[in-house]
């Protein structure tokens, strides 16, 4: 897939990236010997951050992690989703907050993670639960999750150093908010979201439910306010933050309304077909 294909290429631009920043300082510091040194560290770095970014963004976010025997349900439907779209079982954490909303995290297709939060395990009928859910595996497959997370972390932890300004912080966050909004729209594209909508209905085999949850969703966050990092917004299936202040720099996501007349039109006979429904 050619989607998947440019996420992989964006998480090694990012690890070149790193390499190449390091490099710089270590030849300024000490020639030959310190670019080599300060290369090397900037791959532990990088390998750290593969590592343990999931884990960063899971308690960003706070979720816990969620037993098999608290819900063999939804336990069930992930692996059936996860087996359909060709990964493995992403591990499955609960969110506890009232807000439906849910979010996928990981290093790739081989080791993910998926959060939901009570809210929505409890709003959400089983189809529309089932196309949030279809919608989060979506995004590991295309490798959308590595770069999402990459780019979550690296802009909270732009955010979180304005704290260290004392009575400078709002002037450091005036600086580092745009910086770390440009890094995240730099790397997230609002597309990622129309692929895996797409993605979604063709693993649910139909595109309805992942629709009306995104309506549900969209609703609830009119409703509800959702306490976190802004930064954190790419990760979710929406966007849970207000759209003013420092949640806008970082709105990643396309208008609800496009991406549900996008999934509607999966299926044009869609009216039709209720409408015979209802008068028979």
């Amino acid at each position: 897939m050619l989607l998947a294909a440019r996420n992989i290429a964006k998480s090694w631009v990012l690890v070149l990236a790193l390499a190449g920043v390091f490099a710089f300082a270590g030849w300024v510091l000490d020639g030959v010997r310190g670019l080599s040194i300060f290369v090397f560290c900037a791959f532990l770095v990088a390998a750290g951050a593969y590592w343990s970014f999931d884990r960063v963004v899971l308690g960003m976010i706070g979720a816990r992690e969620l037993p098999l025997g608290e819900a063999p349900l939804l336990h069930s439907t992930v692996e059936r989703l996860a087996a359909r779209a060709g990964i493995v079982k992403p591990r499955l954490y609960l969110i506890p907050d009232g807000l439906p909303i849910a979010a996928a995290t990981g290093r790739g297709v081989r080791s993910s993670a998926l959060a939901v939060s009570t809210g929505c395990v409890a709003a959400c009928p089983p189809a529309e639960l089932e196309g949030v859910l279809a919608h989060e595996i979506a995004h590991v497959r295309l490798h959308d999750v590595q770069v999402q997370t990459a780019a979550a972390v690296a802009a909270a932890v732009m955010l979180e150093t304005s704290r260290i300004g004392g009575f400078l912080e709002r002037a450091l966050l005036f600086a580092l908010g745009p910086v770390a909004a440009a890094c995240v729209h730099l790397l997230v594209s609002p597309k990622r979201e129309f692929a895996a909508d797409r993605f979604a209905a063709k693993l649910c085999d139909s595109p309805h439910g992942l629709a009306d949850a995104l309506i549900r969703l969209d609703q609830a966050t009119e409703l509800v306010q959702f306490e976190g990092s802004p930064a954190t917004e790419p990760l979710f299936t929406i966007n849970p933050y207000a759209e003013h202040g420092l949640g806008a720099l970082f709105a990643t996501h396309p208008p609800v309304a496009e991406r549900v007349r996008r999934l509607r039109e999966l299926d044009p006979a869609w009216k039709e077909r209720i409408q015979s429904e209802a008068a028979a």
